[in-house]
């Protein structure tokens, strides 16, 4: 499984491919975008910067340019034989019931969302017992015609008298929170603003809740400016916002995040400090004395700050307070400590490091429930307090534990399920006699026999043992002429497990092979694994990706004219970078919402928060392996680069989208070749969000993109040629 094509054979195919990626293409005449003589030095590299103009939210000549881009979008995608097929089959395939996990409170309450098929957001539903009739608490569809306005997250009080629920506008990481009495549905007066990267804690008593916000951002650039300065407030039901209470702000540390979580009792509050998305963070506590009558303005005090491990908050039963650390375990362990007393040396060690990575764990009638990822696959433990193992849950397959709902006052579990064939479900387990119960199974319409998971290894450039997920048809021909997506993201400590998505049966029923590689840089070995694909080693993932594309050519899987890439976000560094590093290895490309410019992301909006990843430009040495990758900087006059999709939204205030328009326009003035360059832009829709209609819509053009330029014309034998059109419930 290992083996790969000799080079020299290798080489050979990918020049035969080099200028023939996609389907008989004619060159395409982009709307000129204007390239002026900016420069920027960095320590005595000059920087050409044609494209900074674009950086200006408000220029008019912009918004011109970028209407004209999505004009020529449109026009090529119409054009796709196969595009109309998967808009109507994706739209078929999305139209099943969903649910979320439910969220529990002291009472008998739960709280879960539910999305009938084709609602574009999923309603708040209210179960006042566990056997009652569910209730509709918020339906987000009905606060804007289009979705725009987007239920961000909720919070129900301790004893679920009331719920938090934030909104935002076109799904901004900027929200609103509001407050809802839940017997009534009457929405409070109360309403806290400027609540970014935060979560909801409430104080038992009722009487309020801490959140995260940051000063108010100037009226003109809220999606461009960077925030700094976030704070730690109190907010009491009733009152005005002006009069929230500041409980913690570090203004040494701006560009850190500050978050609150009161433990289950009442009696204490825990705060985090973290440098943005490290993976290591600070922690305080405060007693807040009586939980029923808490002082919400206890002074904290420090347990944890070298900022030298993960120090997570799990529980605390008695003076024992549960953490899970990175201290001295890399793959994670559980530890209790005395809370008067919390030395490190002075812990017991509740579940020490194993072979797997722990993601998460929780107190639970009187037991801890553990969840750890076996090489990118979930595994649920019940151990004893004390540490003792009891059993591992039942799960119906290899796949994933999406979430898992837990109280240590309550003996009843909640947990969702799913795979990459494999709808969410959700479970209920009983801590006591260990009866576990389906509470929801979704109903969709794929057979998902046919087609088989596959976990294979493969060596990256140097060596490295990579893991890989392949779907595909059970009798998949090894001929080297299948149409395959491989799909990277490599960061952040980010596993990448499986997961359904009603894209895959249309793309298996196409005959595609989807394949997801768990590179470096990600967490699936945990630390070390993270830290190879971080700052100084960022090449490790791109090398790695670019030999999973290589061991899918030498299995015969594909080859290179057949096989597209993808990746959103941090993958769409990734699949940026790829397609100018090696771009005849690749037949097409998606890039969604990528960091694409190294230099300037941390000017913009919370972009710096990724400085502990990728290092920043104002340091000399970072600089300089920054420079070597970044996408932007990289693309070279004179090469034929695969047809590539570019997706962003003008809403993304989280990777703004002048990434995507200067890599856009400097792709496209250097391409030597026919293969489409295109920009898709959308509205109202942001980085993590976009209502159900929208999101239909674009998937299916990026996956027709890729399909028709990996040489999918028309529908397979067999295939049906119109499925029916689903409408919304």
């Amino acid at each position: 499984m290992k083996s790969i094509l000799p080079v020299t054979c290798a080489a050979l195919l990918l020049c035969a491919c080099s200028r023939s990626h996609s389907p008989q293409q004619t060159a395409l005449h982009y709307p000129p975008a204007r390239r002026d003589k900016t420069v920027q030095e960095y320590f005595g590299t000059r920087v050409p910067a044609p494209y900074r103009w674009m950086e200006n939210m408000t220029s008019p000549a912009l918004h011109r340019w970028v209407a004209a881009e999505n004009q020529l979008t449109e026009e090529y995608l119409a054009k796709i034989p196969i595009r109309g097929w998967i808009v109507r089959r994706l739209t078929a395939l999305s139209n099943y019931a969903k649910e979320t996990t439910p969220t529990l409170v002291a009472g008998s309450r739960i709280f879960f969302r539910r999305n009938s098929g084709l609602q574009n957001q999923s309603v708040l539903y209210v179960q006042d017992t566990p056997t009652a009739q569910p209730r509709v608490l918020l339906d987000p569809n009905t606060l804007s015609p289009n979705g725009a306005i987007a239920l961000a997250d909720f919070e129900p009080s301790p004893d679920g008298k009331y719920v938090a629920y934030a909104l935002s506008q076109g799904g901004s990481d900027w929200q609103t929170v509001r407050v809802m009495d839940v017997a009534t549905g009457r929405t409070l007066p109360d309403a806290v603003r400027w609540v970014k990267f935060s979560n909801i804690a409430w104080t038992n008593d009722d009487r309020g809740f801490y959140y995260s916000r940051y000063p108010r951002p100037p009226k003109s650039n809220r999606i461009n400016d960077a925030v700094v300065d976030q704070a730690l407030y109190f907010h009491a039901l009733g009152t005005p916002q002006h009069a929230d209470k500041l409980i913690y702000r570090r203004p040494d540390l701006p560009r850190w995040i500050i978050e609150g979580q009161v433990s289950e009792n009442g009696r204490y509050l825990f705060v985090t400090l973290v440098n943005g998305t490290s993976t290591h963070n600070e922690l305080y506590v405060a007693d807040l004395g009586n939980p029923l009558h808490p002082n919400v303005s206890a002074r904290l005090r420090p347990l944890y700050t070298k900022n030298d491990a993960e120090y997570a908050f799990i529980g605390v039963q008695g003076r024992s307070v549960y953490l899970q650390t990175t201290l001295d375990a890399p793959r994670g362990r559980i530890v209790a400590a005395d809370i008067a007393a919390p030395a490190p040396s002075r812990w017991h060690t509740i579940v020490p490091q194993g072979t797997g990575v722990i993601q998460a764990a929780a107190l639970a009638g009187g037991r801890l429930l553990v969840d750890t990822e076996d090489v990118a696959t979930s595994r649920l433990t019940l151990y004893a307090l004390d540490g003792h193992k009891l059993h591992d849950l039942p799960l119906p397959t290899l796949g994933t534990v999406t979430s898992v709902a837990a109280r240590m006052d309550s003996r009843a579990v909640y947990y969702g399920f799913t795979s990459f064939l494999y709808p969410k479900r959700i479970y209920r387990y009983d801590v006591q006699n260990g009866v576990t119960q389906t509470i929801f199974k979704p109903d969709v319409n794929f057979d998902a026999s046919p087609y088989q998971v596959r976990q294979v290894f493969y060596a990256s450039k140097d060596g490295t043992r990579v893991p890989m997920f392949i779907v595909a048809a059970r009798d998949v021909k090894l001929d080297g002429n299948n149409p395959t997506i491989l799909y990277g993201y490599g960061g952040f400590d980010i596993t990448i497990t499986p997961y359904f998505s009603p894209m895959l049966p249309v793309w298996l029923e196409l005959g595609g092979v989807y394949a997801i590689p768990n590179l470096r840089g990600g967490g699936v070995y945990g630390q070390k694994w993270h830290r190879a694909g971080m700052l100084g080693n960022k090449q490790n993932v791109f090398d790695d990706f670019a030999w999973a594309a290589k061991y899918l050519v030498a299995q015969r899987y594909t080859s290179p004219r057949r096989l597209g890439i993808q990746g959103y976000s941090n993958g769409g560094l990734l699949t940026g970078a790829s397609i100018t590093e090696r771009p005849q290895l690749f037949g097409a490309a998606y890039i969604g919402h990528g960091v694409l410019d190294m230099l300037r992301y941390q000017d913009f909006s919370g972009g710096a928060l990724w400085a502990p990843e990728y290092g920043q430009s104002s340091n000399p040495q970072a600089f300089k392996w920054l420079y070597a990758y970044s996408p932007l900087q990289n693309v070279k006059s004179g090469t034929c680069y695969p047809p590539t999709l570019i997706t962003t939204s003008w809403d993304d205030d989280r990777v703004v989208p002048m990434h995507e328009f200067k890599f856009a326009a400097a792709m496209q003035h250097a391409q030597s070749c026919a293969n489409p360059i295109l920009l898709r832009t959308t509205g109202s829709t942001s980085h993590i969000y976009m209502p159900l209609d929208k999101q239909i819509a674009q998937t299916a053009d990026v996956w027709s993109f890729e399909a028709y330029n990996l040489g999918i014309k028309s529908l397979p034998a067999g295939v049906p040629a119109a499925p029916a059109a689903a409408s919304k419930n």
